[in-house]
């Protein structure tokens, strides 16, 4: 348990990149265009289904659990990301991508989650 919230926590920091305590939306679409150059197996600029399931039996063989589970997401979320319906995901379909949950814990509507608006997450 202590080393999950040591990942968020450094996670956290890492996206953090104004230093403010909180996740603007932007943040997240960086940090979500980083994951996707990292997920770009064969650089084409685009996530194929092959490539999305590469990256969740990666993630599930390497650390399971929760890192495993939140790509597996990636797998159902596919068809909301893919907004042109080619099959596939752009790196800008991916990164300008906020899940619901995410939106949803905007309570004040700033387009950026506080720490207290993240800890209700894990509620």
């Amino acid at each position: 348990m202590a080393s999950e919230r040591e990942r968020a926590g450094d996670m956290f920091r890492e996206l953090d990149t104004n230093g403010d305590r909180k996740l603007a939306f932007s943040e997240i679409e960086a940090g979500r265009a980083k994951l996707f150059d990292r997920l770009d197996a064969n650089r084409n600029g685009v996530l194929d289904p092959q490539e999305i399931q590469a990256a969740v039996d990666r993630a599930k063989s390497a650390r399971g659990g929760s890192a495993g589970a939140q790509l597996a997401d990636l797998q159902q979320r596919r068809a909301m990301m893919d907004r042109n319906g080619d099959g596939k995901i752009s790196r800008e379909e991916f990164a300008n991508f906020i899940p619901d949950r995410l939106v949803k814990a905007d309570v004040d509507g700033d387009q950026a989650l506080s720490l207290r608006e993240l800890r209700s997450l894990r509620r």
